[in-house]
């Protein structure tokens, strides 16, 4: 039963990344969280979520100029990641080991209402040198201790009114890095051994067959009425997790 859970539910992540471009670990996280803990669900994403970034980042144009650009965001990624043990220790002493179900939830709520009021953050040029590494890290911190990677590093790469493919390759670098920050991370701690590790390649196969079934869909339906849905799943899930 386990086994096809899993599997059911990253073909719906994998269709999700591939009718809206991203969100594959988001739905992975949300939906495997229902039966084991967010850095568990975590473990089981690093291949999945690995390999379909890279492939967002080699559809894109040349990577350097991006590299270039986001290089302290991204150092801040695995800084950030770092330092979520010791931050997950210090919660857990003060709020209790369920805290961070609450954080996932919350974050899940808040990036499905983000969605669904259209709202952007606005970040001034001469802000982006200090704001980025300060959006790097605190991205970097959720992923250590939710295994959720997209808050919030998608809002603040958007609010950069960069142009399509340059945010397309933006997001997939970050979430690149994130997703081997986080890998270095739970090896590091024992979460990702060979066990793990094979779990997750043995994932990456429901993933590109639900990527290709979004692929088809995407090329018949409109993609904002199924990221409005995907905003409500995801807001759903995130209550779900609070309500917990």
């Amino acid at each position: 039963m386990d086994i096809l859970f899993i599997a059911l539910v990253f073909v719906l992540a994998g269709l999700v990344k591939g009718v809206t471009g991203m969100g594959l670990p988001t739905v992975a996280v949300a939906l495997l969280t229902l039966r084991m803990p967010p850095l568990e669900a975590a473990a089981l994403l690093i291949v999945p979520s690995s390999v379909t970034n890279v492939w967002q980042l080699a559809a894109g144009p040349a990577l350097y100029p991006v590299w270039l650009r986001f290089r302290w965001l991204l150092l801040a990624v695995c800084v950030g990641t770092a330092c979520a043990p010791l931050l997950g220790a210090i919660g857990d002493a003060l709020a209790g080991g369920a805290w961070s179900g609450t954080l996932l939830g919350a974050t899940l709520v808040g990036y499905g209402v983000l969605g669904l009021t259209g709202w952007r953050m606005r970040v001034a040029p001469r802000a982006e040198r200090w704001v980025g590494p300060l959006a790097g890290a605190a991205t970097g911190v959720m992923a250590g201790l939710t295994g959720v990677f997209v808050m919030p590093v998608a809002p603040y790469l958007q609010a950069l009114n960069l142009d399509k493919d340059d945010l397309i390759q933006a997001m997939g670098m970050a979430f690149t890095v994130s997703t081997l920050a986080l890998a270095v991370m739970l090896a590091v701690r024992g979460e990702w051994h060979a066990a793990a590790a094979g779990s997750s390649l043995l994932a990456l196969i429901p993933a590109v067959v639900g990527m290709q079934l979004g692929q088809w869909l995407r090329e018949r339906m409109r993609p904002a009425v199924f990221r409005r849905c995907f905003f409500v799943a995801l807001l759903a899930l995130g209550a779900h997790q609070l309500l917990k």
